[in-house]
Formats: C-alpha cells, structure tokens, sequence
C-alpha cells in the first residue's frame, strides 16, 4: 500500500511538472504577445511600437529590392484589376 502511495504521488508530481512546462512553452508566449497588443493604449508602448517601425522601414529602404519578384507581381496584378474596376465607377 505505501509503493501505491509513493508511485501515486510521483506520476501526479510528473504530471504537474509536464502541464507546467507545456504551459509556459505554448501559451505563455501567445499570451505576452495578446498583451502587448492589448496595452496599445499606453503610451509609452505605442512609442516603442512607433520607433521599432520606423527601424524596420529605414532598413528595408536600405535593400536593393523590398519585394520579391512574385510579390511584385501579385501587387501589379491586383493594382490592375482595381484599375479595371474603377473604370467601370459611373460618377
């Protein structure tokens, strides 16, 4: 009866350690990220977002091309649909 109780306790420790783990491997990091988008209203956070936009933008402006070759197709091909569909607007 007393091995019973010890294997027990054991695969309940194990069990809670697992959940735990997967825990914080999974959802923990979803859930920093649903925050930090929820906190937008601050605004110390909204500068911080402001200034990491602007790093990004000043190094894509650095690179020989910012789009890919079939990106800049999709975009041409989209912007020309919308074209054709602005001719058809009667004022």
């Amino acid at each position: 009866m007393k091995q019973f109780y010890i294997k027990l306790i054991s695969v309940t420790f194990a069990i809670i350690v697992i959940l735990n783990v997967a825990y914080n491997l999974f959802f923990a990091e979803s859930m920093n990220k649903i925050n930090n988008i929820l906190s937008l209203s601050e605004t110390s956070n909204r500068m911080e977002l402001r200034d990491k936009f602007r790093e990004e933008l000043k190094q894509a402006l650095n690179k020989e091309n910012l789009l890919a070759e079939e990106d800049k197709e999709i975009l041409y091909k989209l912007y020309k649909k919308i074209q054709n569909e602005f001719k058809t607007v009667s004022d």
